[in-house]
């Protein structure tokens, strides 16, 4: 055979492929349809988003996966699947930290797909309150940063707000230079928010060392600016490039290689254990001695591994605090629950912010 009817052969083998995945990928859907209709004839109201249920998809997906797609490609295409199975109904509507090309919005993509509604917001507390309007869905807010640290805003907001921690996604956080200009000594101005321009510190010290530098509410507004300016440049990353039309001058110019993201999905409802799960606390003690020790034995004697906890000033009195806790499991969990009710007693303050989903990929 020669090397035109082999490349035949399989263009031809490809073709029959594609259209057995179209074929199963539509039987798919109606399967979707069928259990949105089920939920509505017995009573169900509201979307039907299953975060437990599509954390257990995914990490069948890349449990399963033999390549050559790496199970990361893998797992964004089924999350697109069902990401437009469940936008057959009604798109999910997605608030959050805006506006159009930040992280955030990127981590919300790659959290529900592309068949979302977005809602782009100016701050963290405007998500908030979107949510618990029932304006949107669901909002997504950053929490903390690999490099920088915790994001103080958004836990505070958990002091006033009723809402639910519903999820997670961790974002690889990499910043390019976007310009118009074609070279860097052409640069006179770089835009961009203040966390970004400290995690590429070095590079712009080594790099542009006498450039100004002048910080914007977010990336996203920083690549808007430099869209009219051609001697200035942003730091930002590929979506906000994409959005708004800026090519890119040099890529990856993060200090640190693994700069990661992390960010919050939330919400108003209970979310079902899914056999990987993240419990969440907002507790708080008296100021005595031995306190925080108290509060913390529970875990221990009960074998829960704490993963996180962050200080927070109460906003009750001088020097009183809270404290955020992340745990493993969740709080049906027999080892969890028990630990939990041990440590309402020792608590002044007590709320389960969520159980949640560990992020998959």
């Amino acid at each position: 055979m020669s090397e035109a009817e082999s490349l035949q052969a399989l263009r031809e083998q490809i073709d029959a492929l594609d259209r057995q995945i179209q074929a199963l990928i539509s039987a798919r859907a109606r399967c979707a349809q069928q259990v949105g209709a089920l939920k509505q004839a017995a009573g169900a109201t509201g979307n039907f988003y299953r975060p437990e249920r599509e954390a257990q998809v995914l990490r069948r997906v890349i449990e399963t996966n033999q390549g050559p797609l790496s199970s990361e490609e893998m797992a964004r295409l089924f999350r697109e699947i069902m990401s437009a199975c469940l936008a057959l109904e009604e798109p999910l509507r997605i608030a959050f930290l805006g506006p159009e090309g930040t992280f955030t919005q990127a981590a919300a993509l790659k959290h529900f797909g592309q068949s979302i509604h977005s809602i782009p917001l100016r701050a963290i507390d405007e998500v908030f309150r979107e949510v618990e309007a029932g304006s949107a869905d669901y909002g997504i807010v950053p929490v903390e940063n690999s490099t920088e640290g915790v994001v103080n805003h958004t836990l505070d907001m958990f002091l006033q707000s009723p809402l639910r921690i519903c999820g997670e996604v961790q974002m690889r956080i990499n910043h390019h230079l976007i310009t118009h200009a074609a070279a860097l000594q052409d640069i006179r101005r770089i835009y961009s928010h203040r966390q970004s321009l400290a995690q590429c510190r070095e590079w712009l010290d080594a790099n542009l060392p006498r450039v100004e530098q002048i910080e914007l509410s977010s990336n996203a507004e920083a690549a808007l600016q430099v869209r009219d300016e051609l001697d200035a440049a942003a730091i930002a990353g590929q979506c906000a490039a994409d959005i708004y039309g800026l090519p890119t001058l040099v890529r990856n110019i993060e200090d640190e290689p693994n700069n990661t993201t992390r960010f919050l999905i939330i919400g108003t409802q209970p979310i079902a254990p899914s056999g990987d799960d993240k419990t969440a606390l907002l507790v708080s003690s008296l100021n005595q001695p031995g306190s925080l020790f108290r509060l913390l034995e529970p875990l221990a004697h009960n074998n829960v591994s704490l993963n996180r906890i962050e200080s927070r000033p109460s906003r009750r009195g001088m020097w009183d605090y809270v404290f955020f806790i992340d745990l493993d499991g969740h709080a049906q969990d027999p080892a969890v629950a028990k630990a939990l009710s041990e440590l309402r007693e020792q608590a002044s303050l007590f709320r389960v912010l969520g159980s949640y989903p560990k992020g998959v990929l």
